[in-house]
């Protein structure tokens, strides 16, 4: 299974990643419809988690997660509880049963996640299913151009988030319990197609001429290497902890994309950020990176290439076409939904204004490849 369903809920509800400030400035009272019995979920903690003792309060993190997240804080300890939205919920979708089995297995490898508790599959405890995990503390950064990192600092920061990237890939899914967490080998054959039908069936959005000729384009560039590893699937600077202090990277965040995929697909669309207009996502695109003395998009590159024994990516402009193509279509989806109305999200009509830009972004690179 490749857990695509939560692309577009993610990108349509303008998906961050939780903060944790130590106090509860990133959290709010649980919204209406999103409660649940507290009491049950302390007896099921008490069962299932080693060393809990409440009493407990539970705060409900403030963004878009298509899981619902709460903080949960004791005496003693803090907690986190990621959950499948209440309600009827399409087949496959919010598997956090999932999202809790490769941060559990990526925890046995030295891999920098927040460790699982336990995972609960009965709905009749708090309503639907959920994981319990540690609460890392530490400091998320937003704005992928590190205002509040000193200058000299900067670079010591992009290499954190590049290396450990870097040592995602280089796991093999087989040694922790992962080789049958997605479907191996043709990748980019396989989400070129899924996102071609996507597009190609939702009408009420229109058709573009630059997406159709990506369309054309794209699957006869697919390069001829073929590589299978542990994809996060969204990984960016907003999806990480950092030290307090330090140029540290404490816990990965938000695996709910994370499959078996091609390792420079999930490189790529990291590295994307050098083009991104900074409202879409986490961006650099309009930026000079030297200026902020943080490594520009070649050194990058080489960075990883460096901690993953690369020679190079001869065929890097391939994989960024194929990241903003997947995008475009991702919000062209989002646009037929803002059509017809049923959008999940009130920001949804303001990310389809981005949608041309994207095309435009894929097209470039497009043309920069041929």
């Amino acid at each position: 299974m490749e857990p695509c369903q939560e692309d577009q809920a993610r990108l349509e509800g303008g998906e961050r990643g939780m903060s944790t400030s130590a106090n509860n400035a990133g959290v709010m009272p649980v919204r209406d419809g999103f409660a649940f019995d507290e009491g049950s979920l302390v007896r099921w903690m008490t069962q299932h988690v080693a060393g809990f003792a409440g009493p407990l309060e539970v705060f409900e993190f403030r963004g878009g997660q298509s899981n619902p997240t709460y903080k949960l804080v004791t005496p003693s300890k803090t907690y986190v509880l990621r959950r499948k939205p209440p309600g009827v919920l399409a087949k496959g979708a919010h598997a956090v049963d999932r999202e809790a089995r490769v941060l559990s297995a990526l925890g046995t490898s030295g891999f920098p996640v927040a460790h699982v508790h336990g995972v609960c599959l009965d709905d009749s405890v708090i309503g639907s299913w959920f994981f319990i995990m540690d609460m890392v503390e530490g400091r998320i950064f937003w704005d992928a151009t590190l205002p509040d990192v000193s200058a000299a600092e900067r670079p010591d920061y992009f290499i954190a988030m590049n290396t450990t990237l870097a040592q995602l890939h280089q796991i093999n899914p087989q040694a922790v319990g992962l080789a049958d967490f997605g479907r191996s080998g043709n990748y980019f054959e396989r989400q070129i197609s899924r996102w071609t039908r996507s597009y190609l069936a939702d009408t009420d959005a229109g058709r573009d001429a630059g997406m159709d000729m990506l369309i054309e384009f794209l699957p006869g560039a697919i390069p001829d290497s073929d590589e299978t590893a542990i994809v996060h699937g969204d990984f960016r600077c907003d999806n990480l902890i950092f030290h307090p202090t330090e140029p540290r990277i404490l816990a990965v965040l938000d695996w709910e994309l994370s499959t078996l995929g091609h390792p420079l697909a999930d490189f790529t669309y990291h590295a994307m950020m050098y083009r991104m207009p900074p409202e879409i996502v986490a961006g650099l695109g309009d930026v000079d990176p030297l200026h902020l003395n943080i490594p520009d998009e070649a050194a990058y590159v080489a960075q990883y290439c460096a901690a993953t024994g690369r020679e190079g990516i001869p065929n890097y402009e391939f994989y960024i076409t194929f990241n903003f193509f997947r995008m475009a279509a991702i919000f062209h989806g989002i646009k037929g939904r803002v059509v017809r109305g049923s959008a999940a999200s009130a920001h949804s009509a303001a990310r389809v204004e981005h949608y041309p830009t994207l095309v435009k972004l894929a097209v470039d690179a497009a043309k920069a490849y041929a």
